[in-house]
């Protein structure tokens, strides 16, 4: 089992950038596949991007591709997800998720789950 905690959301100005970081424990990290999924409110939960268990293949769903970036360290037990140009229509809770088996861009897939990080783009 892995328990995962996200950090670095926050309120940011069109056109920033903020990075998310989700740390995970357990010794079995480098054999999760990560994903981070963001949900706005009033809205369901979508997916953002995924990353393969060594971190060369990544999925990033249409909307913040070529702007976001995600990416682990298998060493730090922890994964990334890089955000630049951000626009207020990315204002959601970002939340980290894993699970044990290949790259999947829906939510159901995932077993575990962190708590979330408030992030904030203004106009």
């Amino acid at each position: 089992q892995v328990q995962l905690v996200e950090s670095g959301g926050g309120l940011v100005q069109a056109g920033g950038s903020l990075r998310l970081s989700c740390a995970a424990s357990g010794r079995t990290f480098s054999s999760y596949v990560m994903g981070w999924f963001r949900q706005a409110p009033g809205k369901e939960r979508d997916f953002v991007a995924a990353i393969s268990t060594s971190g060369i293949t990544t999925n990033y769903a249409g909307s913040v591709k070529g702007r976001f970036t995600i990416s682990r360290d298998n060493v730090k037990n922890t994964v990334y997800l890089q955000m630049n140009s951000l626009n207020p229509e990315d204002t959601a809770v970002y939340y980290c998720a894993g699970r044990y088996r290949g790259l999947s861009i829906t939510s159901l897939h995932y077993d575990y789950w962190g708590q979330g990080t408030q992030v904030t783009v203004s106009s």
